[in-house]
């Protein structure tokens, strides 16, 4: 089997050492960079499976800046491995296009889980074959093309973002648990963190509601779960 190749994308020796050891003795096939610019140039040329990085980093784009410019032109998973651990930070990783987000400290163990998780994940994405759309109201999803629209406007989604769509518009008018939600789309590790799965529910609104604020498509229930509404054709 062709191993991962992972990129660490960090400024702080210490965390770079220890990264590369634990993904280098499970497997990978690791490279380094301390320059957010470098970075972007090296997926583009190197097209790596994964990519680990901080947000704060060495040249003129910090990790949040890298992944948006990352996400112009790859799908490419993406982990922040940072010591900002507030909620706006957490929120600004995966509005910025990370697929997950780990705080310092933190355990070779839970890295190598949630390394593994996303691997799997993109790996799946890229086997599944299908040739059907969904439809809810004006919202479009084509399964072969993994697109969306909203009535005649693209909407851009994250890998992530659209694999939660795709679960609940597969599911549509059903109520989904949120530990249903996190396990489909994160994996069973994932199960209890709610914050991830509200994070993304409030990233997808932003995009699709005509007022997020007064969603009409992703309702919730409340302690529960969530459910794409859609008029019965």
């Amino acid at each position: 089997m062709i191993k991962a190749r992972i990129l660490i994308v960090e400024d702080e020796a210490k965390v770079v050492y220890l990264v590369r050891e634990v993904l280098a003795a499970a497997g990978y096939d690791v490279l380094v960079t301390c320059s957010g610019d470098h970075a972007v140039g090296l997926v583009a040329l190197e097209q790596p499976d994964l990519v680990v990085m901080d947000i704060l980093l060495a040249g003129s784009m910090d990790g949040y800046e890298v992944s948006r410019r990352l996400r112009e032109f790859s799908d490419v998973p993406i982990l922040m491995l940072t010591g900002k651990d507030r909620e706006t930070d957490l929120l600004h990783g995966f509005e910025s296009g990370a697929d997950d987000y780990m705080t310092k400290p933190f355990s070779s163990k839970e890295l190598l889980a949630r390394v593994g998780a996303l691997l799997k994940r993109s790996r799946r994405e890229y086997a599944q074959k299908v040739d059907s759309n969904i439809a809810c109201g004006e919202l479009r999803i084509d399964l072969a093309r993994r697109s969306v629209s909203l009535g005649e406007r693209d909407i851009h989604l994250t890998p992530t973002e659209y694999n939660l769509l795709y679960e609940l518009a597969t599911h549509k008018n059903q109520v989904l648990i949120h530990e249903q939600l996190l396990t489909a789309v994160w994996g069973a590790e994932y199960r209890n963190d709610v914050d991830y799965l509200r994070a993304y529910i409030h990233n997808l609104r932003q995009k699709i509601e005509s007022d997020p604020s007064n969603p009409r498509l992703i309702t919730r229930c409340p302690g529960v779960g969530y459910m794409l509404t859609c008029p019965e054709s």
